[in-house]
């Protein structure tokens, strides 16, 4: 048995339970919708869970926090570091200032400056780096220096933070049969599969990716965790060179499958979301539209599908310009 595969066993409804607990003073139960619209447009009944209404725009101040609140004192002194190329940078700056905790966060230099100004904005320090990739390999040597690593995804705290999504999704829909979750490093889709699955193991989980942002599609074909030479999509949020050890044990073992969409779907359903449902999704959150347009077929009339709208982190210059992009094509 391999080592993730042995923390994988000791990742247990028990331990998201008690991060919901742990997590509970600190994070916003987001609320959880039924779409008329979307149910009409898909055949289906759809709902959308709101966790782009999260504290910091995202779903990542709940593992941030779950990790945080679990540490020693000790541990505590030495500082944090983080590594993102955005909504965990925000997450962990922001649970490090309600802590009292001093975070470091590494960030690629092709990090939107929205994001930037954000994580400033909530104290923390920042160092940039050429890519993704070499931000992570600079964590790694901090962390051998004494500073405490709050990974993005691949900890055993962190995905059980973001599994109480999963909790949430069940108490709000208990006869949910499908759920459609966007995949970055797998944190979130991980967690919120094992919440689910374990309390009602005959839910599909249906993970997303997009185009040039699709490691875990990449990794399941292959059999293996892929690292990508480059994030191309402009879902920059999805963007980790590689799955982790945990999560891609995840994936393989509760996933009906990932789907994996073009960033032009991805922008379309940003746009039709923000005119029809009034709800402002980053490309990262609204590529679960996509999947869901794609997957139609697999549903019945009957299924109760929830698409997890995980973040909605984007500039308004940004959100203009692809505007202005979708427009000319």
């Amino acid at each position: 048995m391999t080592a993730a595969l042995k923390e994988t066993d000791k990742l247990s409804i028990n331990e998201i339970r008690q991060a919901a607990e742990r997590i509970k003073p600190h994070v916003r139960r987001t609320p959880l919708i039924d779409s008329r619209l979307l149910t009409e447009r898909l055949g289906t009944n759809v709902y959308l869970k709101l966790e782009l209404l999260q504290k910091t725009g995202a779903f990542k101040a709940r593992g941030a926090f779950n990790k945080m609140l679990a540490l020693s004192n000790e541990q505590k002194n030495r500082g944090i570091v983080a590594v993102s190329a955005g909504n965990h940078a925000q997450a962990v700056a922001y649970a490090a200032r309600a802590l009292g905790q001093k975070a470091l966060i590494l960030m690629p230099d092709s990090t939107r400056q929205n994001y930037l100004d954000k994580t400033r904005a909530f104290g923390a320090e920042i160092k940039l780096f050429p890519t993704i990739a070499e931000a992570f390999a600079a964590a790694e040597d901090y962390q051998s220096e004494g500073r405490v690593y709050v990974h993005p995804f691949d900890d055993p705290a962190v995905i059980a933070g973001q599994g109480t999504i999963g909790l949430e999704i069940l108490e709000d829909v208990p006869d949910v049969t499908d759920v459609v979750v966007s995949i970055g490093g797998g944190g979130l889709s991980g967690g919120i599969a094992l919440a689910v699955k374990t309390l009602k193991p005959d839910v599909n989980i249906w993970g997303v990716e997009t185009k040039g942002a699709d490691s875990m599609a990449q990794a399941l074909e292959a059999g293996k965790i892929v690292e990508l030479p480059a994030i191309t999509s402009i879902a920059k949020t999805l963007g980790a060179p590689s799955v982790g050890r945990l999560t891609f044990e995840l994936a393989k073992k509760y996933f009906r499958s990932v789907t994996v969409v073009d960033d032009s779907e991805a922008v379309l359903e940003l746009f039709y979301l923000l005119d029809k449902i009034k709800v402002l999704a980053e490309p990262a959150a609204s590529c679960t539209l996509a999947a869901a347009e794609r997957l139609k077929e697999n549903f019945s009339r009957s299924s109760k599908v929830v698409l997890v709208l995980c973040g909605g982190n984007i500039g308004l210059d940004d959100l203009c310009n692809l505007r202005i992009r979708s427009a000319a094509v």
